[in-house]
């Protein structure tokens, strides 16, 4: 039995995410049935992100265990003439026996991506949310300095998350913007279910001068997920890279 690490790259827009559910088809779904014929069984794929309907990867992470001989080449050119083109394997490597690409992240970083411009592209339109009015990147700047460190992310986080602690370590917030894409860039120690897409929400209310800067410090000291603003679109969401 042999460990191995997939690093995977997904347009997430036709599926109901990286966990199997039963009403839709899943990343995880995908790879497990790519990998039934090549291992003659089935197979359990562990993802390092639970990524929601509609998000994309760049660097997602997934391990799994195979008694497959065959080598990491060729299990990468197997494994992409079977997934759909919305899905690659972009790389295969052997992992240490015990390593689960889950429990053994220790750092993950996401873009969430909007489009402040009058229209989108029609090529931007399936991943970006579209904020036409102006933002003010420096008023989202500054209120999101309050959430680096180590926080009670429960304002930020969605209704009947099944976690033990909502406490989670933010790294680093960036605000950017390229022309009319701008790009919310966070880095963390771990996420909780949609927190990504409330701190987006939350940031383009103080951006759009729907909420004051101080709010955000507000929301998050409340605990309270009705003092913060709207989850972000899953669209704008991608998963870009998972550290070990």
């Amino acid at each position: 039995m042999r460990t191995l690490k997939l690093t995977l790259q997904y347009d997430g827009t036709d599926f109901v995410g990286w966990q199997r559910q039963p009403n839709g088809v899943s990343i995880q779904e995908l790879i497990e049935r790519a990998l039934e014929p090549i291992e003659g069984h089935a197979v359990t794929v562990t993802g390092a992100g639970r990524t929601d309907a509609g998000v994309h990867a760049i660097g997602q992470v997934a391990s799994v265990q195979l008694e497959s001989a065959l080598d990491a080449s060729s299990l990468l050119r197997a494994l992409n003439a079977t997934l759909p083109d919305a899905v690659r394997v972009t790389a295969v490597d052997d992992a240490p026996a015990d390593f689960n690409a889950r429990f053994a992240a220790v750092r993950k970083v996401y873009e969430y991506r909007i489009w402040n411009g009058p229209f989108v592209p029609p090529f931007e339109r399936r991943y970006v949310w579209h904020v036409p009015q102006t933002l003010d990147l420096d008023r989202m700047r500054e209120a999101g300095r309050a959430l680096i460190g180590r926080h009670d992310f429960a304002a930020f986080r969605a209704a009947g998350s099944d976690v033990a602690t909502s406490e989670r370590t933010l790294r680093c917030l960036k605000v950017e913007a390229v022309n009319e894409k701008v790009t919310l860039m966070v880095a963390g120690d771990g996420f909780l279910r949609h927190m990504v897409r409330a701190i987006a929400g939350t940031l383009v209310d103080v951006g759009l001068g729907r909420r004051s800067i101080d709010s955000v410090s507000a929301a998050l000291a409340s605990r309270d997920r009705a003092q913060a603003g709207a989850t972000a679109p899953a669209l704008g969401l991608f998963l870009v890279r998972v550290e070990y």
